[in-house]
């Protein structure tokens, strides 16, 4: 089961012992009252107000503190009646409740047409005192004390929230003061009350962060409002979203005003299923369950308010359920919305980025269970919170990781295998543990993902996670994936897109959500994607100047790259030398840190561009941290991955094969070279000391040339002078010197031949002198022989055509940068000779 419940509050194990140890719960143990205990609000504290029907058919109100683990008796009424609503105020001195009196049928039979159906009563209860009556009317009624910020000193003000069924929302100012012990409120006359809303159809209460989101209609959509209120002032009309969200209930429909337990029990209701939901990086979701013309499958939309579109599912149920159940439960887990149809499925959508389908997760059968949650009437009152209504418990609600990282280890769908990898580094943040259970299942499933590279995935994602907190609007920027697009399915689950209005914001020096999402609304606005970083010009910048060092000296501009690498390697130098297990950060590797100096340059070019406000300073130090910990995660996979295979510190002799864990090791090199090719991602220096080490090692001879030829393995100076320090003359080995040596690029391979002291380099260095001599000779179109003999007499005519022919162009004159030391025709001759006496098997002297 992905989804992990804790009950943090459950009624009979938290309420009903301590009923029983007071003579109170004899009434509850009868069949025919189920229903008299039951959860009526959660209030911003987190305390949870309950009725229950006393022995003498009392109604009782009391309060659970979460944080005490202790119960209180807030009132009692000395009659039968069923409790709609109630809040109690932050301070414990007031009591709002509203009830039924009497149901239809009784008010009918006992002739009480004159009295009210709903009574709601405002009560002093600091200690119990009086009663006054806010409403007594036909219609129902809700109530919800405002809560202030927390820390904040005690109020002798209460505000008071109270909703009607008659689809208006007005809010009571209540005085209290202090008059001979008690605390009684100080208005004689009627209450200051103040209209904060009209015309609703739908209404959202959010307690922690205390807004009050509603719905009007408008023609034949609708328009969500949110109506913020301070503790300091009043409140405030602050969003406004027109949603193509067709309402044809005349009830209204409200959502967190109190749980009333009568309510859920009308299983068949086709009220709106409506659910507005934020997360603390600015999004804002409006999550609604359509309803549908086919028995055999259900829909419902997400909102994407924050990025501007809305994304609707159809789902085919894999057996039909009767229409009663047909209600998908929607849970806020912050960075992900969860719908849920209990014995169907379960669907995590990716609220920060929601804009391909493989980043969400769909599962049905027994990794979509939830055991505890198997009954329709579930609410999300807080983030990462469910309340059942029907069995009076309230869970926290958090993803497994251990459940996560079995469904990534066997899952065999591309699209979950995305979606797993990214909850589990993006929700979890980075462990230790979860960091080296995911390398090690990279390293297993490297050839069985087609759709993406899990490599490329693993190091993109994990970067996102570790930078974006060190600054504001930094998860805009930089990329979070490797994929630009995802053209995969998910079997049984249609997807359609479309383009909605951005909310209009109304509001003036706003902080948190309301700052946050505003930002995530000019990022919409000014085109997204093209806001993250990406590696384009990087890569045909790094080309460019590859070839230009190559040609030219160094050049202000390069040696200032090359400064940039120097700093992100100061970065690595601070690591503990233990800890460097893979042999890497050993050796200088030009082309790599050209690479590093060069992203270092791009990235902050493109950082400054949208945060002047971070200032330089903090810019340069967040793309020194990016590049660095972009290493520092190809090592930590290098060394995992050589901790698992249980390789030595260092794996440098070639005088013998490799064994089957470096031959693993060595593949698991070539697929990171591959992904970081791929995304033109440095490497750590000495990355391609060790990758051809292992190769020479592990592959045999044609197959090791054969990736030297194309790409994958990479002649480095340190692995080339120690291959022909080890390796002895036997006639394999030299062999594989010779076929190393000629394939080194020509400035290497210079440096290498005039350290390397064997008839082969001789060989190689004759070879290439005659070839430079020939070049000059065919420019130069004539020539005129000169028969002097430079060496020993040997009657071999054609050794002595050809030295005559190259002494002329050598009399002729050399460029300085063409002249070699003790290398000259001479040397060609004897060399020549030395080689083909070689062959012959005879002795040259």
């Amino acid at each position: 089961m992905l989804l992990h419940l804790v009950a943090e509050f459950d009624l009979q194990r938290d309420v009903v012992p301590w009923l029983a140890a007071r003579g109170w719960a004899a009434a509850l143990d009868t069949s025919e009252n189920s229903s008299a205990l039951y959860i009526v609000n959660v209030e911003r504290n987190g305390k949870i107000i309950y009725t229950w029907k006393g022995n003498q058919r009392n109604t009782h109100i009391g309060l659970y503190d979460p944080q005490t683990k202790q119960n209180e008796h807030l009132y009692m009424f000395e009659r039968d009646i069923h409790i709609i609503s109630c809040s109690i105020n932050n301070e414990r001195t007031l009591l709002a409740v509203s009830f039924r009196q009497y149901t239809e049928e009784e008010r009918v039979s006992q002739l009480l047409q004159s009295v009210s159906k709903y009574l709601t009563l405002l009560i002093e209860i600091h200690p119990i005192n009086n009663v006054r009556v806010l409403k007594a009317v036909d219609s129902c009624v809700r109530v919800q004390f405002l809560y202030p910020v927390e820390g904040r000193n005690t109020s002798t003000e209460s505000r008071l929230l109270l909703v009607s069924e008659d689809k208006y929302i007005e809010q009571f100012e209540i005085h209290v003061v202090a008059e001979e012990e008690q605390k009684v409120i100080q208005n004689s006359g009627q209450l200051p009350r103040a209209r904060v809303a009209d015309d609703l159809i739908w209404a959202q209460w959010d307690m922690m962060e205390q807004r009050l989101f509603y719905m009007v209609p408008k023609e034949s959509k609708s328009t969500l409002k949110c109506v913020q209120f301070y503790p300091d002032e009043n409140f405030n009309s602050i969003l406004e979203s027109h949603l193509d969200v067709s309402v044809n209930d005349t009830q209204l429909k409200l959502v967190n005003f109190g749980y009333d337990y009568c309510e859920y029990q009308d299983v068949a209701s086709k009220s709106l299923n409506l659910q507005v939901f934020t997360s603390k990086a600015g999004g804002l979701c409006v999550c609604c369950s359509l309803a549908s013309d086919s028995p055999d499958e259900i829909t419902y939309s997400i909102y994407f308010l924050h990025k501007g579109y809305n994304k609707t599912f159809t789902v085919s149920l894999e057996r039909t359920v009767s229409h009663q159940l047909k209600e998908v439960a929607f849970v806020n887990l912050d960075y992900y919305v969860a719908a849920y149809l209990p014995g169907q499925f379960l669907h995590l959508l990716n609220i920060q980025h929601p804009d391909l389908l493989c980043y969400s997760l769909f599962l049905t059968g027994e990794d979509a269970r939830i055991d505890t949650l198997q009954n329709y009437s579930i609410r999300s009152p807080l983030m990462s919170t469910v309340l059942d209504c029907h069995t009076g418990s309230m869970y926290a609600v958090s993803i497994s990781e251990r459940a996560l990282l079995h469904l990534l280890q066997n899952s065999k769908r591309d699209s979950e295998r995305l979606a797993a990898l990214h909850c589990a580094l993006l929700y979890f943040q980075h462990t230790e543990d979860l960091e080296m259970q995911i390398i090690w299942w990279i390293s297993e499933n490297l050839s069985t993902c087609h759709s993406f590279d899990p490599i490329q995935e693993f190091i993109i994602a994990s970067l996102y996670c570790r930078m974006c907190p060190e600054a504001h609007n930094l998860d805009k920027l930089l990329p979070y994936t490797s994929l630009l697009d995802w053209i995969g399915i998910i079997p049984g689950v249609t997807c359609a897109t479309d383009i909605i209005p951005l909310p209009v914001l109304e509001f003036q020096n706003s902080k948190d959500f309301w700052k946050k999402l505003n930002s995530n609304l000019e990022s919409v606005k000014y085109a997204e994607p093209h806001l993250h970083y990406h590696n384009n010009v990087l890569r045909r910048e790094w080309r460019n100047l590859s070839e230009e060092r190559e040609e030219r000296p160094t050049t202000a501009y390069l040696r200032n790259i090359f400064e940039n690498a120097r700093k992100v390697l100061s970065h690595l130098d601070t690591w503990d030398s233990e800890e460097r297990l893979v042999p890497l950060f050993q050796e200088e590797d030009c082309q790599q840190q050209l690479l590093m100096g060069l992203m270092v340059a791009q990235l902050k070019d493109h950082l400054m561009r949208h945060l002047q406000y971070v200032g330089k300073k903090k810019i340069d130090q967040i793309v020194l941290d990016y590049v660095a910990n972009l290493l520092n995660l190809v090592h930590q996979i290098m060394k995992e991955v050589w901790r698992r295979h249980h390789l030595r510190s260092c794996i440098f002799c070639f005088n013998e094969r490799g064994s089957a864990g470096e031959f693993a090791v060595f593949h698991i090199m070539s697929r990171i070279l591959e992904a970081a090719n791929g995304m033109c991602l440095p490497l750590p220096p000495g990355f391609h000391t060790l990758h051809l080490g292992l190769g020479v090692r592990c592959l045999p001879l044609h197959t090791l040339l054969h990736y030297i030829d194309n790409g994958v393995l990479h002649l480095t100076e340190t692995c080339v002078r120690r291959l022909l320090k080890d390796l002895d003359d036997t006639e394999k080995n030299e062999k594989l010197k010779f076929s190393i040596v000629m394939r080194l690029p020509e400035a290497l391979g210079e440096k290498i031949r005039q350290v390397w002291n064997h008839p082969i380099n001789a060989n190689l260095m004759a070879r290439k002198y005659v070839k430079l001599l020939l070049e000059k000779l065919e420019n130069r179109q004539c020539i005129r022989f000169v028969p002097e003999r430079l060496s020993v007499p040997v009657e071999f005519l054609p050794l002595n055509y050809l030295t005559s022919m190259l002494a002329e162009v050598e009399n002729q004159g050399m460029q300085p940068h063409e002249k070699q030391d003790h290398v000259n025709v001479r040397f060609v001759e004897e060399t020549a000779l030395q080689h083909t006496m070689t062959l012959l098997g005879l002795k040259y002297s």
